[in-house]
């Protein structure tokens, strides 16, 4: 069963490549319909396009997000922050945004998101910010990884069936370039530094009314900070899944760029749960969004081992 799956996966990828425009599009997979009924209520059909086990983390957050941009219904105020509470596992297929106006001011609005899918039961809760632009200061304090430029970067494996580029539905609506590490299960894979950087873009350009990276992408792939820990600990017995406590994130500026470094720091790994943290850049060098995360460590193979990567 699952060597049929994997050939329907491998196969499925193959006309993708070849036909673009199969490619799934975000924003209208994670698009808000208002309930007749219920105020501040919206609903979202989510395909599987977005999987990995089971949909991204960062995908569902933008589901509600959707909804707390449609209950304020204002162009003008732009998302800037979020955190969300990963309370259980969310299916995909329909699911349900309830949208509370903590604060509406000149400048800010604050809302509260909960959202389940069709268990009923809580999946995520979503505290954000959506501010209006204002006169300020222009401050750039960190600078860009030295890490492989766009044009050097590696290409990834879609050609090997271990590959999760082959195997898992959400990486084949990305294209990749290694800017930071190893492809993934080649021979010269190593264990290296906690860091991990990838040069990625949406196969289905992903735009505002302006023409600008919608913000709303950038979740799913600020979502993706495991990596950085596959790095530190390297090839070996040892395997595990993270799946996502809570996701914090940050967006400060705008691009008309398609492709994005995101580069991505594993701090600790302890007892059980980790944390970690990702900066987003576009390929002009313009700093755009942070992102910062904890996870649950569940091993599914080996024992977990001991390792300090810090001097790496």
């Amino acid at each position: 069963m699952i060597a049929a799956q994997r050939r329907g996966l491998i196969a499925a990828q193959r006309i993708a490549l070849r036909y673009p425009a199969m490619f799934a599009d975000l924003a209208v997979d994670t698009a808000a319909r208002a309930d007749s009924h219920t105020p501040g209520r919206y609903h979202t059909l989510l395909p599987h396009h977005w999987d990995f086990l089971l949909p991204s983390g960062g995908v569902v957050m933008t589901c509600a997000l959707r909804a707390a941009a449609a209950e304020l219904a204002d162009p003008a105020l732009r998302f800037a922050s979020a955190t969300t509470i990963f309370c259980t596992p969310i299916k995909h297929g329909p699911l349900v945004s309830d949208v509370v106006v903590l604060r509406r001011g000149g400048s800010a609005a604050q809302v509260r998101v909960a959202l389940h899918d069709a268990s009923g039961e809580p999946g995520l809760e979503v505290l954000a910010t959506f501010l209006r632009e204002r006169k300020g200061p222009d401050v750039r304090g960190v600078p860009l990884p030295r890490v492989r430029s766009l044009a050097d970067a590696l290409s990834v494996d879609n050609a090997s069936r271990s590959s999760p580029h082959v195997l898992l539905r959400f990486h084949q609506q990305l294209e990749y370039r290694i800017a930071d590490g190893a492809r993934f299960g080649h021979d010269g894979e190593a264990a290296g530094p906690p860091r991990y950087a990838r040069w990625v873009r949406y196969r289905t350009p992903q735009r505002d009314a302006h023409g600008r990276l919608d913000r709303l992408a950038l979740m799913p792939l600020i979502d993706m900070m495991p990596a950085a820990l596959h790095r530190a600990i390297g090839p070996g017995s040892y395997r595990f899944h993270a799946p996502s406590l809570d996701l914090t994130t940050y967006v400060i500026d705008d691009t008309s760029r398609e492709w994005l470094l995101c580069a991505i720091t594993s701090r600790r790994a302890r007892a059980g749960w980790a944390i970690s943290d990702v900066d987003v850049w576009d390929d002009e060098g313009r700093y755009l969004a942070h992102g910062a995360q904890a996870m649950f460590i569940r091993g599914v193979a080996g024992e977990p081992p001991v390792i300090d990567a810090s001097g790496r």
